[in-house]
């Protein structure tokens, strides 16, 4: 029932159908009512300066678009630098150091899948969940970082820092809740647009492929990996940061007669333990001078 929500709502936003095109025109005046909510909490936020170098990396609209390996891209080849993110489906509270300098000091039920993702691509990055940016921004600075990269952070007016933000195409460019809108690119804020397939590239990679591999995954608009796919014997969609149990790929790898379950590295840090064939699309991305130049 909740992934029927989820993929509906994911619908409505990016591809609606008549009915939700509908929808989304009588909800307009609330739209206006929260934009403008936005703009003055913006408008009197005190910006507070950490006294160290803050890249934000994020969008403006609901749901995916490639935050993740964006900002692993940006900060693969650095040392002393922390990647702080709120931990969207994790299974504890609070800020948690998901790893140090060296070691990975929990499992994927207490980060989350994301945070368990830079911290298992990142070996030199200190990687932290915290609902509070800003408690997360001292403690990264209490373990010696020099450079923080905040995932999903525009949105946070409080913290001077520089905010990338990656443009999502949809064909509704209304706020909440008629569009995907969280909020504007408000005058003032020190932002860089950039677009997929322009400014930065991907390229997948598939590991330990199998000869019947059917694709599982728990990501923000699955389609979008439609482009990347190698061949599948089936799809199986969940809602964003689900969390699988073992029984349920069992039963898709029964059912389908799979030899391996292809999945993402966001699902393969929380299916790996299993002891499951798993084949992996493993997705890298190229950024141009434009970005590296920004956050210099």
């Amino acid at each position: 029932m909740r992934a029927s929500v989820v993929f509906w709502v994911e619908n409505y936003f990016y591809t609606p159908n008549f009915f939700q095109k509908l929808l989304s025109f009588s909800l307009l005046p609330f739209s206006w009512l929260y934009c403008f909510v936005m703009w003055l909490r913006y408008k009197f936020a005190i910006e507070k300066n950490f006294g160290i170098d803050i890249v934000s990396v994020g969008n403006l609209t609901v749901g995916g678009s490639g935050k993740t390996p964006l900002v692993t891209a940006l900060a693969k080849d650095k040392k002393d630098v922390a990647i702080i993110l709120r931990g969207y489906g994790r299974h504890s509270k609070g800020l948690v150091v998901v790893k140090d300098k060296n070691t990975v000091l929990c499992d994927v039920m207490i980060s989350g899948d994301e945070a368990m993702i830079y911290a298992q691509k990142l070996p030199f990055a200190v990687v932290i969940v915290a609902e509070d940016r800003t408690l997360g921004i001292e403690k990264a600075k209490e373990m010696g970082v020099e450079k923080i990269f905040l995932d999903d952070a525009y949105s946070k007016h409080t913290i001077k820092k520089k905010d990338i933000l990656i443009d999502v195409p949809t064909q509704n460019k209304a706020c909440l809740p008629s569009g995907a809108f969280r909020e504007r690119l408000w005058n003032g804020k020190n932002v860089l647009v950039v677009r997929d397939g322009i400014d930065f590239f991907r390229s997948v990679t598939v590991k330990n492929a199998t000869p019947r591999m059917a694709l599982v995954t728990a990501i923000a608009r699955p389609q979008r990996l439609d482009t990347f796919l190698p061949d599948v014997i089936s799809k199986h969609y969940f809602e964003d940061h689900h969390s699988f149990t073992k029984e349920e790929l069992l039963k898709i790898m029964d059912e389908d007669g799979a030899t391996s379950l292809l999945v993402t590295y966001k699902d393969y840090v929380k299916m790996d333990s299993f002891g499951i064939e798993l084949s992996l699309l493993d997705l890298e991305v190229k950024v141009s001078s434009k970005i590296t130049e920004f956050i210099a």
